[in-house]
This record gives structure tokens, sequence and C-alpha cells, in this order.
């Protein structure tokens, strides 16, 4: 296996404990590459532990290993120190009407606009959501009791579609991304790739109104001009081994999060193929901006 195909599964391994060193590059190296690990420079590895954070982390995973769900964002948001300036709050259905939603979002940064919104919605409803997420961030203890994994460096993709049923037939809210990949910039404008159908017809199946969101905020010129080139030469995601570094270089920073009116399920009619939905929520959660 290549150095950089490594890399980006480096955090692939499912941690069910908080130790003081729960990330620890060099073991999980020698776990992916056996007696291989040895040829890795050792430059490389220190650059993997600088980008990836692994001191900082480790130390905030340890200071807050006793919450989990919606107690572990609200520590996430206070320990990056975001201001999250929440407009259309009324907007939030009642957490009492019997009902259960899809909320759906732009996905501008990778990891804070996840957490925050997280914070957001599952305090209001009382931990009662889950996430769509890549499965990287089951690597996280405290974060996983609220998530449904997708696996989009493996082969776990063919699991994607029971997954998404068990979410949806839960009695929990869901949160998605419906891009699946945080936002890139083509010709000036950041802005998320095409979006996926999944929360369109799985919501009309079940039922499920869906509440647009948009969250303000973009990662760093490097990230955007690495993500392009990424996307277009490289067979993986090489940008996503930096969105720890760029949830860094985010910290102190104020985020608009602004929440738009519920869209009933009854509106994604026949008029409209499922993708053309999604765009159609997609402009929704943009006109929010």
């Amino acid at each position: 296996m290549c150095y950089f195909c490594t890399l980006v599964s480096v955090f692939n391994k499912k941690m069910a404990t908080v130790t003081e060193k729960t990330i620890d590059i060099e073991s999980i190296l020698k776990g992916k590459m056996g007696a291989k690990a040895k040829f890795v420079p050792k430059v490389l590895i220190n650059w993997l532990k600088r980008i990836a954070h692994q001191d900082e982390v480790n130390a905030f995973l340890w200071e807050s290993r006793d919450k989990t769900g919606v107690e572990w964002l609200e520590a996430c948001v206070k320990y990056l120190d975001m201001t999250l300036e929440v407009e259309g709050k009324e907007n939030l259905p009642a957490s009492d009407d019997n009902k259960l939603y899809t909320f759906v979002s732009n996905h501008p940064l990778g990891g804070e606009d996840g957490v925050a919104l997280g914070a957001i919605i599952g305090r209001h409803y009382g931990g009662r959501f889950r996430y769509l997420v890549n499965d990287l961030l089951m690597n996280l203890p405290g974060l996983a009791p609220v998530c449904i994994p997708i696996n989009k460096t493996g082969n776990l993709g063919r699991n994607f579609p029971a997954m998404v049923k068990a979410g949806f037939e839960s009695s929990n809210h869901m949160l998605m991304f419906p891009a699946g990949l945080c936002s890139r910039r083509h010709n000036g404008v950041i802005r998320d790739i095409p979006w996926s159908k999944t929360f369109v017809s799985k919501s009309v199946e079940y039922h499920r109104d869906i509440v647009p969101i948009h969250f303000s905020g973009q990662n760093s010129n490097f990230f955007y001009r690495l993500a392009n080139f990424s996307d277009k030469c490289l067979p993986f995601n090489l940008a996503m081994l930096f969105l720890v570094d760029e949830m860094y270089k985010n910290v102190h920073k104020t985020f608009r999060v602004t929440i738009g009116k519920p869209i009933p399920w009854q509106t994604f009619d026949k008029s409209k193929s499922p993708m053309e939905w999604a765009q159609y929520v997609k402009d929704q959660v943009y006109a929010l901006e």
C-alpha cells in the first residue's frame, strides 16, 4: 500500500475507550502496515502527527472522556471557542409535536459545522437525533453514540442502504450533509458538490418534513487548492487528511447558523425527480445565506 493511501486510512480504527493517547499515529501505522511500517520515514510520521494535532486532540479526548453525545458536542464547541449566531431558531419544530424530521445543511468546514449543528439540534431535542457521517468519525468515542457511520474509504458502502433504513426507521431525527464531502471552491465560489438524493427519497418514504439549514464559514485557500487537485488527479481523498488541521485554523471564530422553515414531505411529488428535488432543497439552503 502506498504511503498516502495508508495515511488516508490511518484513522480508520475503532476506539472503544479513551486513553491518554487514544490517537497514536505510530501504533496505527504499525497496525495497518505491519513490519512495513518501519520503512515509513520518521519525517513523514512527524508530519502526520502535526497535521492531525495528535497531542492536542488526545488532550481534549482525555479531558472530555466522561462525556458523550450532546454533552460531548457542547464541550467541543466550548473547546474550539466557537461563537454561534443562530437565526431562525423559531423554525425548529417543537420537540413534543410527535413528528420526526430530516435536518439538512451545507457542509463548508467538514468538522466544526457538524459539531455545532449537532449541539444545537441535540440540545433542542434532548439528544434524540442521529448523524449520517463518515465512519472515520466513529473513532471519537464521545461522538459515536449519535452516529450512523458511512464508510467513504472502504467497502462498507454496500451496507449504506441498510444503515440509512435503520436511521429513518428509528425514533430519532436525522441530521445529514447531503454533499457527503465538505464544500469545494470553483471559480472563486465556495459551494457544496452535488447533493445526494437519499435524504429526499427517504424523507418522503418515512413522512419526515425536511428542515433546511445554512452554516457559514470556509476553510483555507490551501485546502481548496489541495481538494481540487485531489478530486481531479488522485484516486483517494487526500484533502481529508487536513480536516483536523483546518478545524484548528478555525478556532475562536464566529459562525452564523440560519434555520429555514420546514418543507413538508408532500412537497416532493412526481413533478421533479428526487435528484431535482435535492437540488431544489440545496438552493433553498443557499438562499438562507
